[in-house]
Order: C-alpha cells, then structure tokens, then sequence
C-alpha cells in the first residue's frame, strides 16, 4: 500500500516537473518543490475542488462544464501561492498547465501499469 502511495506520489511530481518545463509560463525550481506541489495539489484537488464544484454548479451547467477549466486554473494559481518555487505567470499558463499535467499524469501512469 505504501509502495503504491509513493509511486503515485513520484508520478505526479514527475508529470509537474514535465509539464513545467514544457510551458514557458510556468517555473518550478526544483524537484522538492515539483513535490510539493504534486502533493498539494493533490489535497487541494481532494478537499477544496469538490466544494468549489458545488458552490458553481450553476456555472457549470451555464458553460456546459467548461468553468471546470477555470476552477482548475484557479486551484493551481492558489497552489503556486502557497508553495515557494512554483510560479504560473498568469490564469491562462494555469488553465494549460492543469490540461497538459492531466495529458502527461495520463500517459505516465499508463506507461508504469
């Protein structure tokens, strides 16, 4: 169990630190802040989204889902925030930084399964 925990934990900070250095708008400093930030934004997407979800329904049902973007944006802009190291230029480096890590989280986990 634990041995999945950390493995999934290292393909998280692994897909951050790609998806860092293929956006020009985003800067992660190094490794232990690519694991932080895989670590927080994995308590954020857990705890926090599903509550901003429900507060927006509204939202999402008017945008047809597309205001998921931005909530994800807007939690990795908190993210960037509270972790020193990590900076996302703006909400649209943000909104691409949340849909290229999903793309690159996808493909590696796929690649270790």
């Amino acid at each position: 169990l634990y041995m999945v925990f950390f493995a999934n934990l290292i393909v998280n900070t692994l897909a951050v630190l790609i998806t860092a250095f293929i956006l020009p708008g985003v800067v992660v400093k190094s490794f232990f802040t690519g694991l932080a930030v895989a670590v927080l934004l994995g308590m954020v997407n857990m705890f926090l989204k599903p509550i901003l979800v429900l507060l927006t329904i509204p939202l999402y049902v008017l945008t047809l889902g597309f205001f998921s973007f931005i909530v994800n944006a807007l939690l990795v802009i908190l993210v960037s925030k509270l972790v020193p190291g990590f900076e996302v230029r703006n909400i649209w480096w943000a909104m691409l930084f949340s849909a290229i890590l999903s793309l690159v989280t996808s493909f590696l986990f796929s690649l270790s399964s």
